[in-house]
């Protein structure tokens, strides 16, 4: 296992559950570069990130989905990053919307409801964790620009209790950015999942109360 995967594996082991959610467990400090941390795949991704959410649009207005697309508004705009990106620890409701099947079966367009996610500091970075469901992304969240932070993590299932190391498994390995579209809105743009989509969009807005 390289230093960079030991680096992020550090603070991506989860060691239960607290009353706002999973929480890290506490290690030794962890790279705040990103790129001193992603494998070269990821690197690989989150470069073409454009590409793949310009083509993964099309394949949705290909099959149909015009006007789910005009729906989301700025959700679905590859350039509606604003500057600052701001996002701040607490409790968030996200929503997924996956575009531009990635083999036969699945679909060009397919949006899901909400779930709840944590954002929490975690040192000089924050993590990102899915608090609920059977597909839980769990990972940190590093500064990238004025325009983007920048998201590595892994993908737990079911009923797993600790997420596999970062790096070990490229199936599990997930990279993304996020970015500010709006007033008290924010949205994880994920390239070239493993799975189903060319491009997975996560939405995140406050919890009521948060």
């Amino acid at each position: 296992m390289t230093l960079r995967i030991v680096s992020l594996v550090a603070l991506t082991m989860l060691v239960g559950c607290s009353k706002s959610g999973p929480r890290l467990a506490e290690a030794a400090p962890v790279a705040s570069d990103w790129k001193r941390v992603a494998t070269r795949a990821d690197a690989q991704r989150l470069h073409g990130w454009r590409t793949a959410f310009v083509t993964a649009l099309g394949a949705a207005h290909a099959a149909g989905h015009g006007k789910q697309i005009s729906r989301e508004g700025m959700l679905l705009a590859p350039d509606a990053a604003l500057e600052n990106v701001g996002l701040t620890s607490g409790r968030y409701m996200c929503r997924v919307i996956k575009l531009g099947a990635k083999q036969s079966g699945s679909r060009d367009y397919a949006a899901y409801p909400p779930f709840e996610c944590l954002v929490a500091e975690e040192g000089q970075i924050a993590s990102f964790t899915k608090t609920t469901g059977s597909q839980r992304p769990v990972g940190l969240v590093f500064d990238g620009d004025t325009r983007r932070k920048i998201f590595l993590g892994t993908m737990m299932f079911a009923d797993e209790q600790v997420p596999l190391d970062y790096g070990r498994d490229a199936d599990r390995d997930m990279a993304g950015a996020i970015e500010r579209i709006g007033p008290k809105r924010w949205r994880l743009i994920l390239p070239y999942p493993r799975f189903e989509s060319t491009l997975d969009i996560i939405e995140l807005v406050p919890a009521a109360g948060a």
